[in-house]
């Protein structure tokens, strides 16, 4: 017997943080990065499951999100030229906000739309039809053509051509890695290992990609009590070992 689970799609991914926000009753301006972090990367890993394609766009949130974590997660916050701590939630809720307040407008202009595709125009066709005849001499218009105006068309087509052409072009690639993965791959090798530098875990997959989640599952375990840190001096590097799990219970 096999099941068959269906979710909403969304027309974007400010739709699905809306979505979240509004259904957990949360509070924008103090949104719990964590918990909407993992209801996104969740709604992306069934959507992937059912073979949906995820749109490039939706990534590109959950990896800002993930960059949002990492840097509430770190224990120096960041600072403005005046001292104040900058929350790194800030960008991310003022765009939530500029598109609540689009999509509020958006529903209100289709609703609008559909009542006045509801009612019969009005009109006389006749005087319309003339009045535009009246106005359309293209004899006139093609007396006034020369080829410095032609010139001048066929430049415009060109330089909007360039423009196109030369426009920036964004591709976001999915690597097989995720917060959680990287935090059973770290527990696995201090289950082996008493002591494991960062350099020895770099050194098993070196690729920038990698070496940030491996840090990011590093401080998700600090923070989770589950591994301690020791730092070298003098030496760009740290040590890991794992908790004893008496200490971890304790806490």
């Amino acid at each position: 017997m096999s099941f068959e689970i269906k979710i909403p799609l969304f027309e974007g991914p400010f739709d699905l943080l809306l979505f979240f926000i509004q259904r957990d009753e949360l509070d924008i301006h103090d949104i719990p990065i964590n918990k909407i972090t993992k209801d996104f990367l969740d709604y992306l890993h069934h959507l992937e499951e059912m073979n949906v394609e995820v749109a490039s766009e939706f990534i590109l949130v959950a990896a800002t999100l993930m960059r949002i974590k990492a840097k509430m997660l770190l224990p120096r916050p960041v600072l403005d030229e005046e001292g104040n701590e900058i929350d790194p939630r800030e960008e991310l809720v003022k765009h939530l906000l500029e598109y609540k307040k689009y999509k509020s407008v958006v529903e209100e202009l289709s609703s609008m739309e559909g009542e006045r595709l509801q009612k019969e125009k009005r009109g006389n066709i006749v005087k319309e039809l003339r009045k535009l005849a009246e106005g359309s001499n293209v004899e006139s218009e093609l007396q006034d053509l020369d080829l410095y105006k032609l010139l001048k068309v066929y430049q415009k087509v060109l330089d909007r051509y360039e423009i196109e052409k030369n426009r920036p072009r964004h591709e976001v690639v999915q690597y097989p890695y995720s917060i959680t993965t990287q935090r059973k791959f770290v527990m696995d090798k201090l289950s082996t290992v008493k002591r494991l530098s960062f350099t020895e875990l770099i050194g098993v997959e070196p690729n920038k990609i990698a070496v940030i989640f491996n840090f990011l599952s590093i401080l998700d375990l600090l923070q989770m009590r589950q591994i301690t840190m020791h730092l070298g001096e003098g030496f760009n590097n740290f040590w890991i070992e794992k908790l004893d799990e008496e200490l971890v219970d304790q806490n």
